[in-house]
């Protein structure tokens, strides 16, 4: 039986009659491992090892569209489980429409993402942010190798995805995969699909995991937050706080114009820290729960702007 198996490889990459030259399967992919003490259940993606195929393929089919051949190699393979039923799926919309065509700096990235302290990285923070906000499904973490500046996102109730390059430290990954825990963890307890959510919603979405991260990675700093009260920022931005507008939030969040880079998140985490501040007394699991509107009127949020 030994035999057969070798001779149809070897015919295999003969003929090239085999669309893949991997037989890499999903299992060969996935690091699982539970919190020591709850069980909890994890599992991390290594995408960045299906890379060197997608690479290799687009050698051998020039003609071939990029993209064909990315989401034949990488994205198939993985799809269901770091994308498929994911209740934000327009925050991935990057890593499933968009061919890497950085061979070089990919290659460097994938070597350096074998030596496995960004998955030690990635693991240390998920038993530390369960420990504080345990929860029953599993959750998955997907790593990309990706030139450029890409977000660490969440697209739901336990699907996060990393990006690594030359960018990224281990300190930055255990801070944002805390981070996008604490949005998965909320999905998973309170989000409704039906529902329209307000800016004021999103800035307190993005500032309770700001407070999370914090919480559990003190000594690190993810977003830079301005502490300073800024009245003409706030002007720009204190009318729409009620508008159900996605993209009005995310030009709060993200920043621009007359606003600076990120202001929305230094503004929701100030909104959660003043909540806190008056409610000293509440754990992570407990202000998490807390309405957007519960946050800034009971953390007497407007007194700052007065």
């Amino acid at each position: 039986m030994k035999r057969v198996y070798i001779l149809f490889t070897l015919l295999c990459l003969t003929i090239i009659g085999c669309s893949h030259s991997s037989d890499r399967t999903l299992q060969d992919l996935t690091y699982s491992f539970q919190h020591p003490e709850t069980g909890q259940p994890f599992q991390i993606i290594k995408a960045y090892q299906l890379f060197d195929d997608y690479i290799s393929e687009v050698e051998k089919n020039p003609d071939k569209p990029l993209i064909d051949v990315y989401k034949e190699t990488v994205i198939d393979p993985i799809y269901d489980a770091c994308f498929k039923d994911a209740e934000y799926p327009f925050m991935g919309k990057d890593y499933l429409e968009e061919a890497p065509d950085r061979f070089t700096e990919i290659k460097i990235y994938i070597e350096q993402l074998e030596n496995e302290s960004i998955i030690e990285a990635i693991k240390d923070s998920l038993i530390k942010s369960s420990t504080i906000l345990p929860y029953e499904i599993e959750t998955t973490v997907c790593v990309f190798p990706t030139p450029g500046t890409p977000r660490m996102v969440n697209l739901g109730a336990g699907k996060i995805i990393i990006p690594y390059n030359q960018y990224i430290t281990e300190e930055l990954v255990k801070a944002g995969v805390a981070h996008e825990y604490h949005h998965s963890y909320w999905t998973a307890k309170y989000y409704q699909p039906n529902k329209y959510y307000s800016v004021l919603e999103n800035l307190v979405f993005e500032g309770k995991a700001v407070m999370f991260e914090r919480t559990v990675y003190p000594e690190i700093e993810f977003f830079h937050i301005e502490n300073a009260y800024h009245q003409q920022y706030w002007d720009e931005v204190k009318d729409d706080l009620h508008k159900m507008d996605l993209n009005r939030s995310l030009e709060v969040l993200n920043g621009g114009g007359n606003l600076p880079p990120y202001y929305g998140y230094g503004e929701g985490y100030k909104m959660v820290k003043s909540f806190i501040e008056e409610h000293p007394h509440l754990s992570p699991v407990e202000w998490t729960s807390i309405e957007a509107k519960d946050i800034f009127e009971k953390g007497n949020y407007a007194r700052h702007y007065e």
